[in-house]
């Protein structure tokens, strides 16, 4: 399983669709890929188009987007308390906190931005399997 993060979302959905050939090959290689309610919102609140929201929901119906519940908000907090700089990252943190309390790898194209959570497996890990 990978949770989408927005910029990956973005970067695949709208414009050029840099990333549209990396997705297509996670769904073709067999793996589940996820979008958290948190990063809808953060697709939604971006000047988005009727059909690259159509596109979204075909791909990641928004009534199946994984909830940011109870189990997620311990471990955001967690990591907000664990790593440098917190501030400002609240929502990172709690996309990350998604993809670790699944056992998922997290795709980004912001590594860095998530580079010091303590238990996140990033996708680009999972590629260098390949």
């Amino acid at each position: 399983m990978i949770v989408v993060d927005t910029s990956a979302l973005i970067d695949s959905l709208v414009g050029p669709r840099r990333s549209a050939l990396r997705m297509r090959r996670f769904i073709e290689d067999g793996e589940r890929l996820v979008v958290p309610a948190l990063v809808l919102y953060e697709w939604w609140r971006g000047p988005r188009s009727a059909e690259e929201l159509a596109v979204q929901e075909a791909l990641f119906p928004s009534e199946e987007a994984p909830p940011f519940g109870p189990e997620q908000a311990g471990l955001a907090a967690r990591l907000y308390r664990d790593v440098r700089r917190p501030r400002g990252r609240e929502v990172d943190l709690a996309i990350a906190a998604h993809a670790i309390s699944r056992r998922a790898a997290l795709w980004t194209l912001n590594v860095d931005d998530f580079s010091d959570i303590p238990g996140l497996t990033m996708a680009s890990n999972l590629e260098a399997r390949w």
